[in-house]
């Protein structure tokens, strides 16, 4: 029994989700449940309200998903160097606290409870300005430090002697060189020499053209000072290295200030997405008690459209324990026991209800029996599923439980599930439970009558248009209104007696003023079926020709002889006077048949087979031989 998808609680929970920022927030609103302390369930609605306020004076707040920076501070405290992007991360999050303390301390001047979460934050100014100095595009800036700058300084200039020295090179040798400008090459600046000049330019061979033409040579003066080059850049990689690790450090020294930060943020998020979904839903903070007793005044379905959904007014409570809800199909019954069983439940769960007003008892359980609930993997009819629910819901069921029941006793024998309906309307009395149940049983209506705590409900319904108005009237019974909406549809006048007959007996019919008159029902044109002409039975192939048969052969109209029968597929082999062909038994005549020919027991091999095989099938009948007969002569 999945009592949040069966009221469409899963549906709303979806869309809270959505409103979430962090991953610990949607997954607190993934698992969330209703509360069963008052304290804490009035705390949780208050946190809500709070939050819509806060939102529609001062707009959305600045929250963003903080489940990274958890990873990058525990990596921080264990030691590993952070990277440049991760500490510009941590820096992003530092901003992003300092703009959430002063979003909630603008909160502070409506006298928002909320708003007093500022002083727990720490922006960790220190920390913030550091990186923000230090790191630049997901680099260390080049003044990071006096020394960092002074050796950047010193590379690019010794980068761009380097460069000098190789177009110098170029310029007194311009007639060895294959091109007329240098190149770098796996990270050193070299000349292009054509291959006959390689021994006219000192300097070591780096790399050569696909062709082997251009040879591409570091002159040697160059040489020299790409090893003051790489000196430096060891020199600025130790620095770089030296800066991350302080920054690092700082970062460790702050994790539990950063680990608090990332908790509240996480914990503001939670309570502000309730606070999104009120807005979004339109909805109101109930009131809540413990005396049992439930009033919505203008209720709807959250997932309904608010502009075509018709409201709801209920109430329950007092020495009214349960409702027995009738009315026709398609009248909303279904909706309002829903939309009532759903708003309590997000009310106990600390969400605002879809209501003008509303006064929500709190309960220890919420059970359901909704739908058909038809199971073909356990081979279950809908009554054997209705009963299994109701079973696992009377054994859960108790004095603080709600419980709603949708077609109490259908799905079978209508006397035996109204006898049941009764039974389990007893139970549910007998438990103290608040329910409300939907039936057709007039039998039911009649108990409801007649028991203490229990009263009828009515949904109404428009018998002009046929159309129901999904208005509740507790205090009345309902009607099925089968025969007014049969009538209205054009069931003939004769059919709707007998029906009325039937149901509620012969002084009823009376009672019953029809529209229609007795008319003969007009039969619509149908579709007429047409059976397949029966095939004449012709021979089977196989019984056209025979072994010996003389046959003529078309178009050349050579006479043959039938070596083998024709088969399934048509086909016969023929022998002819110089060969043995298949040929479609379409292009065969008879001409002889082979009774006439031959006697019964004449050896065909004599006229089929070569001497050879005849000596080689001889041989097999009076002796084990290897000689084989080739299998297309057979």
């Amino acid at each position: 029994m999945n009592t949040e998808k069966q009221i469409e609680l899963d549906k709303v929970k979806e869309i809270w989700m959505q409103l979430a920022v962090t991953e610990s927030a949607k997954e607190a609103v993934k698992n969330a449940t209703f509360y069963l302390s008052e304290s804490q369930l009035k705390k949780q609605l208050k946190d809500t309200t709070d939050s819509r306020n806060l939102m529609e004076k001062l707009g959305m707040p600045p929250l963003q998903n903080v489940s990274e920076i958890r990873e990058v501070v525990m990596a921080a405290e264990k030691g590993s160097c952070l990277l440049p992007d991760q500490l510009e991360r941590v820096e992003k999050i530092l901003v992003l606290i300092r703009r959430l303390k002063d979003y909630l301390k603008r909160g502070q001047m409506y006298d928002n409870p909320l708003a007093c979460y500022e002083e727990n934050f720490d922006a960790l100014e220190e920390l913030r300005e550091e990186i923000y100095r230090q790191i630049r595009s997901g680099e260390v800036d080049d003044y990071a430090s006096k020394e960092l700058s002074q050796i950047r300084s010193r590379i690019v200039k010794c980068e761009e002697a380097m460069k000098q020295k190789a177009e110098q090179v170029m310029r007194s040798n311009r007639a060895y060189m294959a091109d007329n400008y240098c190149t770098l090459r796996n990270g050193r600046i070299c000349v292009p020499v054509k291959r006959e000049y390689k021994l006219k330019i000192s300097g070591s061979v780096v790399d050569q053209s696909s062709s082997g033409s251009t040879l591409f040579i570091e002159p040697s003066g160059v040489a020299r000072q790409y090893e003051e080059l790489q000196l430096l850049k060891i020199g600025e990689e130790n620095e770089v290295y030296r800066i991350l690790y302080t920054l690092t450090a700082m970062v460790a020294d702050a994790a539990g200030v950063m680990y608090e930060n990332i908790r509240l943020i996480e914990k503001l998020d939670f309570i502000f997405s309730k606070g999104k979904l009120s807005m979004d839903m339109d909805a109101s903070e109930p009131l809540i008690n413990t005396e049992r007793r439930i009033i919505l005044k203008d209720a709807r379905h959250p997932l309904m459209d608010r502009e075509t959904c018709v409201p709801l007014q209920f109430e329950i409570g007092g020495k009214v324990q349960g409702i027995v809800i009738t009315g026709p199909n398609t009248g909303g019954k279904t909706v309002a026991i829903k939309t009532v069983m759903l708003n309590c439940i997000m009310a106990q769960y600390g969400l605002h209800v879809t209501c003008r007003q509303a006064d929500i008892c709190m309960n220890t359980s919420y059970l359901c029996d909704i739908g058909d609930g038809q199971n073909m993997a356990e081979n279950l009819s809908t009554f054997s599923s209705h009963i299994k629910n109701v079973l696992e819901i009377l054994s859960e069921v108790g004095k603080d439980s709600f419980v709603i029941m949708d077609e109490l006793g259908s799905g079978t024998d209508p006397a035996e599930g109204m006898g049941i309906a009764i039974a389990i309307l007893e139970e549910l009395r007998k438990s103290g439970a608040v329910f409300l149940v939907t039936t057709h049983y007039p039998e039911v209506k009649e108990y409801a009558d007649k028991t203490l705590g229990i009263i009828n409900a009515r949904m109404t319904f428009d018998k002009e248009t046929l159309r129901p108005t999904y208005q509740m009237i507790i205090g009345e019974a309902g009607e099925s209104c089968a025969f007014y909406i049969a009538d209205r549809l054009g069931m003939p006048g004769h059919m709707l007696r007998t029906a009325v007959l039937a149901a509620y007996g012969e002084e009823a019919v009376g009672e019953f003023g029809f529209q229609k008159e007795d008319t003969v029902h007009e039969k619509k044109n149908t579709a007429r079926i047409i059976k397949s002409k029966k095939a004449k039975k012709t021979p089977a192939l196989t019984t056209l020709y025979k072994r010996g048969d003389s046959v003529m052969v078309y178009p050349d109209k050579k006479i043959g002889i039938v070596c083998t029968p024709v088969n399934e597929k048509g086909v016969l082999r023929v022998q002819l006077p110089d060969k043995k062909i298949w040929i479609n038994h379409k292009r065969v005549k008879l001409h002889v048949a082979a009774a006439e020919l031959y006697p019964e027991d004449y050896d065909f091999s004599i006229v089929f087979d070569s001497v050879a095989n005849r000596k080689i099938r001889h041989e097999m009948e009076r002796k084990y031989t290897e000689k084989t007969i080739p299998e297309e002569e057979f």
